[in-house]
């Protein structure tokens, strides 16, 4: 069941994303779109009430399909002769950033979370949206340990089947037993990084809640998360890898 506060931060953002298709289509096609009379439309994007929770979910489907901000991510990502590309025009655009973060919470609405984790660096802006909009706390998994913090939970990987190993640390009493994580990344490539994530939440005996990514190359990664049946992972855009081997960095 969903809970009040996470009913009505789904009923908002359904509204905003649909001021934000009226920027770009007349209340006449939007009424075409979402199958809604002009007149309940006029009143959502005037604030003069609200859709209900079913009606929101339904008017998000349908507004997801005409703002489309998988185009978006898209047409900014291009890849190099070694498979890299560069991110930095996403994990830096604020707005981007918030579209995505309303879509993690339309998608993982009514899912018990306590907790999102990440890991440093490129992870943490759209993970620290993405847990502001959740109203939950952030994690971040860091590649070295903090002077200050007494113990520590750590998660040690092969990167990418290369032979070097990378370490990931948690202070011990950031997630305990009682916690329903999300894993958030910007990038899953090879899923070792994410892989170490999840292992890190199985370590604190939390509960899995979902994996999220902004981007997704390939689908070799799938076979490295050790995700229960009934987990959501959910994906925003997924790309094939080139046709040259590539590199990972996570």
């Amino acid at each position: 069941m969903t809970t009040h506060v996470e009913d009505l931060k789904l009923r908002l953002v359904t509204v905003e994303l649909l001021k934000t298709a009226k920027r770009h289509y007349t209340y006449r096609q939007l009424s075409e779109k979402t199958k809604l009379p002009v007149t309940v439309l006029s009143r959502y994007v005037k604030g003069h009430v609200l859709p209900n929770s079913e009606r929101a979910r339904e008017l998000w489907e349908a507004l997801s399909k005409l703002i489309s901000l998988e185009n978006e991510i898209r047409e900014r990502i291009r890849f190099n002769n070694e498979g890299y590309f560069d991110n930095t025009s996403i994990i830096g655009d604020i707005n981007i950033l918030r579209q995505t973060a309303n879509y993690a919470l339309a998608r993982f609405a009514g899912k018990r979370i306590t907790k999102v984790l990440t890991a440093a660096v490129d992870g943490i802006p759209l993970a620290t949206m993405i847990a502001n909009s959740l109203g939950v706390n952030l994690v971040i998994a860091k590649s070295s340990k903090e002077v200050g913090v007494k113990s520590f939970l750590e998660e040690t990987y092969v990167v990418n089947s290369s032979g070097f190993t990378m370490t990931l640390y948690i202070p011990k009493d950031s997630i305990n037993r009682r916690d329903s994580v999300l894993v958030v990344d910007d990038i899953i490539k090879s899923g070792d990084t994410q892989a170490a994530m999840i292992n890190l939440i199985y370590k604190a005996k939390a509960e899995l809640s979902g994996v999220f990514a902004m981007v997704a190359v390939g689908e070799a990664w799938k076979e490295k998360l050790k995700v229960p049946k009934n987990c959501p992972v959910e994906i925003l855009l997924k790309f094939e890898p080139p046709e040259k081997k590539q590199k990972s960095k996570g």
